[in-house]
């Protein structure tokens, strides 16, 4: 009897320590959201990072908003009753900085099969995000060093074109002959073209320049990409098709990065289908919205890649294009501004089939707007 009743004491004093004492001393914040989305309860590391919660509600909380997110993950766990994780940005703490967040939705349900409250514990993960951009940071400026060494042979190379351009134009003068002068002259041409389009390359990837984040229509970005490739591509017999997501809701990216991104894109596989023995060479940008993930994508049919060449599409200076017409910079910035939208690139390719690159953007993980978007337009989700 005398150890049974010990072992009632110890069990008794455990749960009074883990009711009072544990709910506090645990690194992670934990908040209660009842079904008016009001917070009815909440931990020590909870105020710490997100200050006073008694009687507000979650996305005041959470998001210092002034109404309701348009899309909201409690809403959904109260509905199915599904637990959730997802990494969030753009939480308002106390001291107003914002950062990154690891957090987990867990429904509280009752025997009845009714959901009063879904508990939330989120963990600030801003140290490991720095930490990842940084590596970025430092990745690009490691391949800035690089680029300028290639930088100077590329531009040796050109100057030694414009020489030999100067050189014919110069004799054809000397001869009276209009057709090596003409000739000299286009080598001119050419060769102040890659040398501008090479700075200019160099310039933009080097500078880091920093995203305006607004919340677009994702859409009208690339169908003004394909505007912009259209008539030029006719030109070269080359078909240039638009195939949107109609269904696609606006969402926070910078508009500039991705038109940048799907220009390299798209200039590549036209690139790819001017050299390829298509009998209809085509590109066609895609977009769609599927699984809270935005998907870009660029396809053609022109002369793919074999595997020693895919395994060094992202490296630097490392171009598909004809010798001479590419620097390789085009596909590391168009990674560097994917990366910055917390996406990811993929593509596949099939000599002599085609490729197909792919930008994926989950929005869960894109950044928030450069201003604070105006009330109903969210771009995160609790």
């Amino acid at each position: 009897m005398i150890g049974i009743h010990t072992e009632s004491a110890v069990e008794q004093d455990l749960k009074s320590w883990i009711r009072n004492r544990l709910w506090d001393q645990v690194p992670i914040a934990i908040g209660v959201i009842g079904r008016d989305f009001r917070m009815v309860e909440a931990n020590r590391a909870f105020k710490e990072s997100y200050g006073d919660w008694q009687g507000r509600r979650c996305w005041e909380v959470y998001k210092g908003r002034q109404s309701k997110c348009e899309r909201c993950a409690a809403a959904e766990t109260f509905e199915d009753g599904q637990v959730r994780i997802s990494e969030e940005q753009g939480v308002v703490r106390e001291d107003g900085h914002q950062g990154y967040y690891l957090v987990h939705l867990v429904p509280l349900v009752r025997p009845d099969g009714e959901i009063p409250y879904v508990i939330e514990m989120s963990t600030d993960i801003t140290a490991t995000k720095i930490l990842e951009k940084e590596k970025i940071e430092a990745e690009r400026l490691a391949a800035v060093g690089q680029t300028v060494a290639g930088l100077a042979h590329g531009v040796k190379n050109v100057l030694m074109g414009l020489e030999g351009g100067m050189y014919v134009a110069r004799s054809g003068m000397k001869r009276g002959d209009a057709q090596r002068m003409l000739d000299g002259w286009r080598m001119l041409e050419e060769n102040i073209e890659r040398i501008s389009a090479f700075v200019k390359e160099f310039l933009e990837f080097a500078r880091g320049r920093v995203p305006h984040v607004e919340v677009v229509d994702p859409n009208a970005i690339a169908e003004k990409v394909c505007d912009l490739f259209r008539e030029t591509a006719a030109m070269k017999g080359i078909e240039v098709v638009f195939r949107p997501d109609g269904s696609i809701a606006p969402a926070p990216m910078d508009a500039e990065g991705i038109h940048a991104c799907l220009s390299n894109l798209v200039s590549n596989a036209l690139d790819a289908c001017e050299i390829s023995e298509a009998q209809r060479p085509q590109v066609v940008v895609s977009t769609r919205d599927a699984r809270g993930v935005i998907t870009f994508e660029v396809a053609d049919n022109g002369t793919g890649m074999d595997y020693e060449v895919k395994k060094k599409v992202f490296t630097n200076f490392f171009s598909t294009k004809q010798a001479g017409k590419g620097t390789g910079l085009g596909l590391l910035t168009t990674r560097k501004i994917v990366h910055e939208h917390g996406g990811k690139v993929s593509f596949d390719s099939s000599e002599g089939v085609g490729s197909t690159f792919r930008l994926e953007f989950p929005r869960q993980s894109l950044p928030i707007p450069s201003q604070e978007a105006p009330a109903g337009a969210e771009t995160r989700s609790v």
